[in-house]
């Protein structure tokens, strides 16, 4: 009987991990049927096609893979470390390339269409997403793949460093929210109320991004899916630990 406890719990995690993929995946096609076939495919042309790039790189780049990106901490929380963290810093940086894309395809639209840029919620909170997603990377990079920093403020970032990470991804996803509801009152806001099909079909797919969001939070923060500590680690937890406790740390 013992032993069935960790089979069960590996079992559980192994399913939400499973379910998080098929959410998130689920979402981009959605996203890619949503702009391919209702809005008119894609194109770069600074036509309303080029516009439909935007929504997929952004479902895809800044919700999905950031998403995985923090996930492979807990996929891979056995294997080595610095294997993990180059994973880790690889997704992210395709997330920020994808994501780049997706926001220069929209200014693009708006310079050819001649519509005013950063004037609604939802590119005001877009942008701020972005850039917080870029400084998260960089000091990551600078702190953890390639430590410039010493251990003391390695250990003091550490824990900020996470918390923004899940912070980001919320953010992404409520963003998105209000792109998805700004994107359906410009287009078919004298059908919407009449359940249109496209209407339909971006309100499901806004409840998978927040059911992505909801999974993945839950595999990051429940404490029996974290990696088991390692002398790195360890050693950051000695030199976290002495800083709050107002103690200096020995180099």
């Amino acid at each position: 009987m013992e032993d069935l406890s960790p089979r069960r719990g590996d079992s559980v995690f192994a399913g939400l991990v499973g379910a998080s993929q098929v959410l998130g995946l689920v979402s981009v096609v959605l996203t890619g049927v949503w702009m391919g076939h209702y809005r008119g495919g894609f194109a770069w042309d600074g036509s309303a096609q080029e516009f439909n790039l935007h929504p997929l790189c952004m479902v895809l780049g800044l919700i999905f893979l950031q998403g995985d990106a923090i996930l492979v901490y807990r996929v891979f929380r056995n294997e080595a470390k610095k294997h993990v963290k180059l994973l880790h810093g690889i997704i992210h940086l395709l997330a920020l390339i994808i994501s780049i894309v997706g926001v220069v395809a929209v200014f693009d639209f708006h310079r050819a269409a001649k519509i005013p840029d950063m004037y609604s919620l939802h590119s005001w909170c877009g942008m701020a997403t972005l850039i917080l997603f870029c400084l998260q990377w960089v000091l990551g990079l600078l702190f953890f793949l390639f430590p410039v920093a010493s251990s003391w403020l390695r250990a003091t970032y550490l824990p900020i460093h996470v918390f923004c990470g899940l912070s980001l991804l919320v953010m992404a996803i409520g963003t998105s929210l209000l792109g998805i509801t700004e994107k359906l009152l410009f287009s078919i806001m004298t059908t919407y109320s009449q359940f249109a099909p496209e209407g339909v079909l971006a309100n499901a797919l806004g409840i998978l991004l927040v059911l992505y969001g909801l999974t993945l939070v839950y595999l990051v923060t429940k404490e029996e899916y974290r990696r088991p500590p390692n002398p790195e680690e360890e050693s950051l937890s000695v030199h976290f630990k002495n800083l709050t406790e107002g103690e200096v740390p020995t180099p």
